[in-house]
């Protein structure tokens, strides 16, 4: 039994530090948006749920009572997600601000709360972790799941360009660790959900080594097509002077110097007004 808790904790410590390492992945993308002042069309949707299934697992943790190294990465990721909504909350449109809000709302508010409620009071210590631990499980299936779009995009596209390898790797590694982690602790509500993330993670490898060296496609994503359609704005916007210009420049000119533009005004309204008398 020692032999197995020393284990655990080795296995749960690398899964803190690969944890670790994934959480602080988006940290480039925020850096940019600081930088450009912009959220440039990014969704905060991944970050609410981050912070919506970090609350979870903290919540489970303290439940079971053995699981200090699952609170110890959540309590983490519960604090960069916050630091990651917040900067898009301060740099993200008046629009997006709202549909963060609502997202707020409906997972870390009124769903937690409804979670938190009706478990927390069951008299029955077993069966409240019992529970708790189904729905903390069928949560992570569903954000293990979420990954099969890309894959489909990588398939249909035969592009990895939105697929990093290296993010890969390190979700497949994570994903490792977590399992045996709950296998050691007899927790299969950590170790199954983590089944699922090595599958998809070893799926997402193989695909790249497929298709790495296609030729780069185009790839329709919601968030590129929306900062390219800001970039087309801004160039709409910077190119009307010389498009002003250039029509001056090439079109006939009714008021040029010689007086022939006014004549032809003069000549048409007193055309308009003989015909008006008649």
């Amino acid at each position: 039994m020692a032999l197995h808790v020393s284990w655990a904790f080795v296995f749960g410590i690398l899964g803190n530090v690969v944890s670790f390492l994934v959480s602080l992945a988006p940290l480039p993308t925020f850096y940019q948006i600081y930088k450009k002042r912009t959220s440039e069309g990014y969704q905060s949707i991944p970050y609410v749920v981050s912070l919506f299934s970090a609350m979870l697992w903290i919540y489970y943790a303290l439940l079971k009572k053995d699981a200090m190294l699952l609170i110890t990465i959540n309590t983490f990721c519960v604090f960069i997600q916050t630091f990651y909504i917040v900067v898009y909350f301060y740099y993200g449109p008046k629009k997006e601000k709202l549909v963060t809000l609502k997202l707020i709302l409906l997972f870390n508010v009124f769903g937690f709360g409804v979670i938190f409620f009706s478990t927390f009071f069951l008299k029955n210590p077993l069966i409240r972790l019992q529970i708790l631990g189904y729905i903390c499980m069928g949560f992570a299936l569903c954000v293990f799941v979420a990954p099969l779009g890309i894959l489909r995009k990588v398939i249909k596209t035969k592009s990895v360009e939105y697929m990093p390898f290296t993010l890969s790797v390190f979700l497949t590694l994570g994903a490792v660790m977590w399992f045996f982690y709950g296998l050691l602790l007899k927790d299969m509500n950590i170790a199954v959900p983590n089944v699922l993330g090595f599958i998809f993670g070893i799926l997402q490898m193989i695909l790249y080594a497929i298709y790495k060296n296609y030729p780069k496609k185009m790839v329709e994503d919601p968030k590129l097509q929306l900062s390219a359609q800001q970039v087309v704005v801004d160039v709409v916007k910077q190119g009307s002077t010389t498009v002003s210009l250039e029509v001056n420049a090439v079109g006939p000119n009714p008021n040029n110097g010689d007086g022939t533009g006014e004549a032809q005004n003069i000549k048409t309204n007193n055309t308009a007004d003989a015909s008006n008398k008649v």
